[in-house]
C-alpha cells in the first residue's frame, strides 16, 4: 500500500516514545521507506538501534553526525518525505517549532519539510492545558501543521486528563489518510451501508443474518482515504468503525431505511453493502412485544426495499451500487436486480464459492453494469474496495 512512499517519524522526549516502534514496524510492513529522527532526550526512553533494526535506515539524532547517507542530511530527507509524524511531541519541541527555533536534527529537518506534518502532543495534562502551550498549538495550526488531539486517560505521571498520545494504530490511520491513495474522490459525498439488521420477533429472539460488515467497512475506509466525505450507516457488528468517517448506528431494517433515505438526496455515490433482513414481525407481533407478551405464533412481513426506493428516487448524476449475494444463478438474478431496481452497478458473489460471502476477509466478486460483467479474482475486501471504487469513478 505504501510502496515508494517515504515516511519520516520524529520522536521527542516522552515516556510514550517506546510506542513509536510499533508504528515504525507497521509502516514498514505496508511497504513504506521509514526514517526516524530523535531528539537526544528521546534516546533516554528508547534506543535508536531499535528503530534502525525495524526500518533498515540509520536513526538520526545529532545534526553534526558525519556518518550519514544523505548529501545534505536534513534537507535531503525533508525532500524525500511524503508525510511527517512527530509523535510523541513534547512541549519543548512544540514550542521550538512554533517559534522557528531549529537547534537540533529534528527541528531543523521539520523546518525544511514542505510535505504535510502531523504533530501528536504528549505531556502532563497541566502542561497541555497551559495557555502558552495551547497558543503554540494554535500557531502551528495557523501555519498548516496538523495537530492531533491527545487522548484522555491515566498518564505516566499519575494524573488523569488530556495529554496522552493516541495509540500507534490511530497515528497510522492519520498517515494512511494522507498518503495511501491519490485524492481522486475529493469533493465526493459517499454513503455506505454495512452489516446486518436485526428484527425482533418476541422479547427474547430476533431475525438476522451472518453479515460481519467487513465489506462495507472496507469500502467506507478506502473511500475516506481517497478523499471522499463518507457516511457509514451500520448495523450491529463486532469490528471497529473506520476513523474519519461519520457513522450512523442502526438496528432494524426500518432504522436503516429511515437513516439512508433521510440523507440519500445529499449523496453523490451510494453503495448498499448491508445484508438487510428480508422479513420483520407483523404489527400484531410488534404490539405483543411492546406489552412483553409472548405471541402464540409469529407472523412476518417484508421489510422495506432500500435499494428499490433509492433507484426510484435517484437524482440526476447520482451513482447507485448494490450488492447481490446468491447461491445459484448469480449472474441472472443479479442482472435482474440491476434493471428492476434502477442500479448503475451491482457487485455479485456466490456464497458457495470459497473465499466469498459472510465473515471472511476476502471476497470473489463480479461487477455487473448494463454494458459489461467484470470477474474479479479472490482478493482481500480492501483490494476489492479499491477496484469497485475505481469502476464507479470511471462511470460517474
Amino acid at each position: 500500500m505504501l510502496h515508494n512512499k517515504t515516511v519520516l517519524l520524529g520522536v521527542s522526549g516522552s515516556i510514550a516514545a517506546y510506542k513509536i516502534a510499533n508504528l515504525a514496524s507497521a509502516l514498514k510492513k505496508l511497504g513504506a521507506d521509514v526514517h526516524v529522527i530523535m531528539t537526544k532526550n528521546a534516546t533516554n526512553f528508547i534506543n535508536p538501534i531499535t528503530f534502525e533494526s525495524l526500518t533498515g535506515n540509520k536513526c538520526l539524532v545529532d545534526t553534526f553526525d558525519r556518518n550519514f547517507q544523505f548529501q545534505v542530511e536534513h534537507v535531503s530527507i525533508a525532500k524525500k518525505a511524503a508525510v511527517v509524524m512527530l509523535a510523541p511531541a513534547s512541549a519543548n519541541v512544540i514550542g521550538k517549532i512554533a517559534h522557528g527555533i531549529a537547534d537540533d536534527m529534528l527541528t531543523t529537518t521539520i523546518m525544511a519539510c514542505k510535505c504535510p506534518v502531523y504533530i501528536s502532543p504528549a505531556m502532563n495534562t497541566n502542561m497541555y492545558d497551559n495557555p502558552i502551550q495551547q497558543n503554540n498549538l494554535k500557531i502551528l495550526e495557523s501555519f498548516g501543521y496538523h495537530v492531533i488531539a491527545p487522548a484522555k486517560g491515566y498518564l505516566a505521571c499519575g494524573d488523569i486528563g488530556a495529554g496522552k498520545m493516541p495509540e500507534p494504530d490511530l497515528l497510522l490511520e492519520y498517515i494512511l489518510k494522507e498518503i495511501a491513495f491519490d485524492k481522486d474522490m475529493k469533493g465526493k459525498r459517499v454513503l455506505v451501508t454495512a452489516g446486518p439488521t436485526q428484527e425482533k420477533i418476541d422479547p427474547v429472539r430476533y431475525i438476522t443474518n451472518h453479515s460481519s460488515g467487513k465489506m462495507g467497512y472496507a469500502l467506507a475506509r478506502v473511500a475516506m482515504q481517497r478523499g471522499a466525505e463518507v457516511t457509514l450507516v451500520s448495523g450491529k457488528v463486532s469490528i471497529a468503525p473506520p476513523p474519519f468517517v461519520t457513522v450512523i448506528p442502526v438496528t432494524s431494517a426500518k432504522d436503516m431505511f429511515e437513516a439512508v433515505t433521510a440523507i440519500s438526496d445529499q449523496q453523490d455515490i451510494i453503495i448498499k453493502a448491508a445484508a438487510v433482513a428480508d422479513y420483520r414481525p407483523s404489527e400484531v407481533c410488534e404490539e405483543k412485544m411492546k406489552k412483553k407478551e409472548e405471541a402464540p405464533s409469529i407472523s412476518l412481513e417484508r421489510t422495506d426495499d432500500i435499494l428499490k426506493y433509492l433507484g426510484e428516487h435517484k437524482r440526476e448524476g447520482q451513482f447507485l451500487c448494490g450488492f447481490s449475494m446468491e447461491t445459484r444463478n448469480m449472474l441472472e438474478n443479479s442482472r435482474k436486480k440491476l434493471i428492476n431496481k434502477n442500479l448503475d452497478m451491482i457487485a455479485a458473489n456466490n456464497l458457495k464459492v470459497e473465499g466469498a460471502g459472510f465473515q471472511t476477509d476476502t471476497n470473489v466478486l463480479t461487477l455487473i453494469t448494463k454494458e459489461e460483467e467484470i470477474e474479479l479474482d479472490k482478493m482481500t475486501k480492501e483490494e476489492a474496495s479499491k477496484i469497485i471504487l475505481d469502476k464507479i469513478l470511471s462511470l460517474c
